[in-house]
C-alpha cells in the first residue's frame, strides 16, 4: 500500500485534510467516499515527502521538516496504544485509529508506514525499528518482549509509565535551567550594549575633558575603556578566534577521548557532578526495572540502558557488569568496583539479586533518585538566580563606577 495526503469537504462543507492509505488513488478517493469525506486533491507520500505535480511544476511539503516529535508525543502515543490493546481493539484498527488522530504530519506518515507493514504480516517491533530516530531501540526491545509473552497491553502500559516519567524529569530540568539561562543571555546583551553605544560616547567625552590622555583617568575607568575597545574594535577578531576554539573544541569532543575527558571532569565538578550521577543512576535504575519486567533478557536489557544513562564512564561500568553476568558472575560486584554508583545503589541491587526481587528494588532506587533529583533541582534554581542578579549587577555597578568617577573629578575640579 501506498499513502496519500488528501484534502476535501466533509457532509457539511468543511474543508478536512488528512492522510490515508491504500492501493492506489481512486482506491483512495473510494475509502475517502465511505468516509463521508469528498477529496478535491490526493497526493502521493514518498519516504515521508508529500509530492504535488509532476516534472518542474512539482511541490514538496518542507513545513513537516521543522516539525520534531518529541518525547512527550511518544509518550501519549504509547499510552493511548495500551489502552485500545487493552479494550481488544484489533492491532490494525488501533494503528489507524492512531494515525487519524495524531496531530503532527510527521508521526501521521511514520504510523502509516508502520500500519503498512503490519498489514503486510510484519511485527509491530520490526515496523517500529524501522524508525529509529521515532521509537529508540529500549521501546522496540520493550515491544517485541511484549509480543512474544502475549501481553503486549501491558507492556505499553509499563512503557507509556516509563516515558511519562523521563519526560517528566527531562521537563523539570531544563524548566530549572531556563530562569538562570534567560537571565545570562540579558545581562549579556546589557553588558554589551553598555561597552559598544555608552561606553565610546562617555569616552570621547571625556577625551574632550581630560588634558592627560586615558592615563590620567582613573584605574577603573581605563579598565572599563580597554574592554569597550575590546569589544568595539576587535569585535570580528573575537568571534573568529571564538568560531576556531568552537571548532577545535567541537572536534575534540567528537572524539571519544575527549567526551570521556569531558564526562569524568562533569562527574567531578561540586553539585553539578553529584547532579549528573544522580540522574544518570535513576535512568539506570528505572530502565533496567522496565526492561526487566517486561522480559526483556538481562544481558539485552545492560545494552539497551548502557546507551540511555547520558555518560561515558557510567556507561563503562554497565558493560563491564554486562561481561561479568554473561561469565556467570553477579552485577552489583563490577557497579561497586568502578567507583561510579553510591553505596546504597550497590547495597539495594545486591539485596535484589540475593531475594530475586531485582526490579522492585531497581524501582525503589529510581524513585528515591528522581525525588532527590527534583530537590537538587530545586536549590539550585533558588541559588542560580539570586547569584546572577548579583553578578549582573556587579558588572553594571563596575561599568558606572568606571564612567562617573572621571565624572566626579572633573566636577571637582571646575568647582575649585
Amino acid at each position: 500500500m501506498a499513502v496519500y495526503e488528501y484534502r476535501g469537504l466533509d457532509k457539511a462543507g468543511k474543508s478536512v485534510s488528512g492522510i490515508i492509505d491504500a492501493d492506489n488513488p481512486k482506491v483512495a478517493r473510494a475509502r475517502l467516499r465511505k468516509q463521508a469525506v469528498y477529496p478535491t486533491e490526493i497526493h502521493l507520500q514518498k519516504k515521508g515527502k508529500t509530492t504535488r505535480g509532476s516534472g518542474l511544476n512539482v511541490e514538496i511539503d518542507f513545513a513537516q521538516y521543522f516539525q520534531r516529535i518529541s518525547g512527550r508525543d511518544i509518550s501519549i502515543l504509547t499510552r493511548q496504544m495500551a489502552t485500545l490493546l487493552g479494550a481488544n481493539v484489533p492491532m490494525a484498527e488501533t494503528l489507524h485509529a492512531l494515525v487519524e488522530q495524531s496531530e503532527k504530519q510527521k508521526l501521521k506518515i511514520v504510523l502509516s508506514e508502520v500500519k503498512e507493514r503490519v498489514n503486510e504480516g510484519s511485527t509491530l517491533a520490526d515496523a517500529l525499528g524501522k524508525h529509529p530516530k521515532v521509537f529508540n531501540n529500549l521501546f522496540v526491545q520493550m515491544v517485541r518482549a511484549g509480543e512474544r509473552s502475549g501481553a503486549l497491553p501491558q507492556v505499553l502500559q509499563r512503557l507509556a509509565v516509563f516515558a511519562e516519567a523521563s519526560v517528566k524529569l527531562q521537563s523539570k530540568i531544563w524548566s530549572a535551567m531556563l530562569y538562570p539561562i534567560l537571565m545570562a543571555i540579558i545581562g549579556v546583551g546589557i553588558l554589551t550594549g553598555l561597552f559598544v553605544f555608552v561606553v565610546p560616547q562617555m569616552r570621547e567625552l571625556l577625551d574632550g575633558f581630560s588634558s592627560g590622555g586615558t592615563s590620567s583617568l582613573p584605574f577603573v575607568t581605563q579598565i572599563v575603556f580597554f574592554i569597550g575597545d575590546a569589544l568595539t574594535s576587535g569585535l570580528a577578531c573575537v568571534f573568529a578566534a571564538l568560531a576556531v576554539a568552537g571548532f577545535f573544541v567541537f572536534r575534540w569532543w567528537i572524539r571519544n577521548s575527549g567526551k570521556r575527558s569531558w564526562h569524568a571532569f562533569v562527574l567531578k565538578v561540586p553539585l553539578v557532578g553529584r547532579l549528573t550521577r544522580m540522574v544518570s543512576v535513576s535512568r539506570f535504575c528505572r530502565t533496567l526495572a522496565t526492561l526487566l519486567v517486561s522480559g526483556v533478557p538481562i544481558i539485552t536489557a545492560l545494552g539497551i540502558v548502557k546507551s540511555i544513562v547520558g555518560n561515558v564512564i557510567i556507561q563503562d561500568a554497565v558493560e563491564d557488569a554486562s561481561k561479568n553476568i554473561q561469565e556467570g558472575q553477579s552485577i552489583a560486584a563490577p557497579l561497586k568496583k568502578s567507583g561510579q554508583f553510591p553505596p546504597m545503589v550497590i547495597h539495594m541491587i545486591a539485596i535484589g539479586e540475593r531475594t530475586g526481587e531485582l526490579e522492585s528494588m531497581l524501582t525503589n532506587v529510581a524513585d528515591a533518585y528522581e525525588n532527590e533529583v527534583d530537590t537538587t533541582v530545586e536549590g539550585l534554581t533558588g541559588l542560580l538566580g539570586p547569584l546572577m542578579i548579583v553578578a549582573m549587577g556587579g558588572a553594571v555597578f563596575f561599568i558606572a563606577l568606571g564612567l562617573l568617577l572621571p565624572l566626579s573629578q572633573m566636577t571637582q575640579t571646575f568647582a575649585n
